[in-house]
């Protein structure tokens, strides 16, 4: 017997009980079976639990950090001179900025500011130590910030070649508890990048190194009051 017979077997027993289904077929997809569709249910959780917004903010402040990010919280009036301080403490010559960034974050900040252009090689990329973006929506349950190419985030490889990112999420516009709930906000025609902490791997010897494919160390802005 093949292995294909073998999984086909599994899954002829596993459905021997569901009765069969008499609708009518799927017009685009004459023939199918709805057994497995009637079977399996589709009535997912939008959210795990009851929690307040204050909640819900603190729940993602602890994710972000149990994936290792460094979480900040500050007021609008704070944000500038939060950016400075955390600039001045990796003490980048180069600070990348998206065109869209508020001009207040960085009124305060020293280093030179290099814009996202479209003609910029990785190279020269590579040579900017840091990048400041905001983000499209922060989804609580599972500590992931959501990047969606927006004006104050720039191009996704921004976010990827400097070593230091600083991420501001406004709070609590911009969070929510759950992926069903940030994919309702999300267009999914636009280049979404989900960032659940810096950049990590593993390899056979489960030796965990940052910094493979992204920042080795992310900072989260939570701005304002929840």
């Amino acid at each position: 017997m093949s292995s294909r017979d073998l999984i086909l077997g599994r899954v002829r027993r596993a459905l021997a009980d569901v009765p069969r289904d008499d609708a009518p077929p799927v017009p685009e997809q004459p023939g199918k079976d709805l057994r497995y569709e009637r079977a399996v249910d589709r009535r997912y959780l939008r959210e795990h639990g009851a929690r307040t917004v204050a909640e819900t903010v603190d729940l993602l402040a602890e994710n972000l950090a149990d994936y290792r990010a460094i979480v900040h919280r500050a007021t609008e009036e704070e944000l500038p001179y939060v950016v400075m301080r955390l600039l001045a403490e990796r003490g980048p010559r180069y600070v990348l900025v998206p065109p869209g960034l508020p001009p207040a974050w960085m009124s305060a900040a020293d280093p030179t500011r290099v814009h996202d252009r479209a003609v910029s090689t990785p190279g020269e990329l590579d040579k900017v130590a840091s990048v400041v973006t905001g983000c499209a929506v922060a989804i609580a349950e599972t500590g992931t910030i959501v990047l969606d190419g927006g004006a104050d985030q720039g191009r996704r490889r921004i976010t990827l070649i400097p070593d230091h990112h600083i991420c501001v999420v406004r709070v609590p516009d911009q969070v929510v508890a759950s992926v069903p709930q940030a994919m309702e906000r999300l267009d999914p025609t636009r280049p979404l990048t989900w960032i659940s902490g810096p950049s990590a791997t593993s390899d056979i010897e489960l030796d965990r190194v940052e910094g493979v494919h992204g920042p080795r160390t992310l900072e989260v802005v939570l701005v304002g009051g929840a």
